[in-house]
């Protein structure tokens, strides 16, 4: 889905004689992330996957979602280790740097400190029952 996406980086002059570097998502990474995002009410970017994390963060999250509830069903990952495109382009598309990122319902929610605060302070228990991505109840 990502192998053929890549993004642009300009350099421009800032103030004084620094340069900063901005890059430029590409319109193919761009809409590649959109459909991803789109691809389930609750979807992780996260280096390594649900079953095996490369990272104390990834692996956090994951555990968060799971002890919140949410449904497998209505949850997707992506691993950005597999995608380097995908690793520089979520970071400019959301523009938060670090990964994880959570998305609800195509609504960034953050990386693995938002979420742990949300899960600590009832917010994200909260969220994912108001948005219907919670294992349903047996009755």
């Amino acid at each position: 889905m990502f192998s053929r996406f890549a993004a642009r980086s300009v350099l421009r002059p800032t103030l004084g004689s620094r340069l900063t570097v901005i890059r430029l998502l590409s319109k193919e990474t761009k809409s590649a992330i959109e459909g991803a995002i789109g691809s389930a009410p609750v979807v992780l970017f996260m280096k390594g996957t649900p079953e095996f994390p490369q990272c104390g963060f990834s692996r956090a999250s994951i555990q968060i979602l799971g002890q919140q509830g949410v449904d497998p069903s209505k949850f997707a990952a992506y691993n950005v280790l597999e995608h380097p495109e995908l690793r520089e382009g979520i970071k400019e598309y959301s523009e938060w740097p670090t990964i994880p990122q959570l998305y609800i319902n195509k609504e960034f929610i953050g990386g693995c400190d938002i979420l742990t605060n949300m899960a600590q302070s009832g917010e994200l228990a909260e969220l994912l029952e108001k948005e219907k991505v919670l294992i349903p109840e047996e009755e």
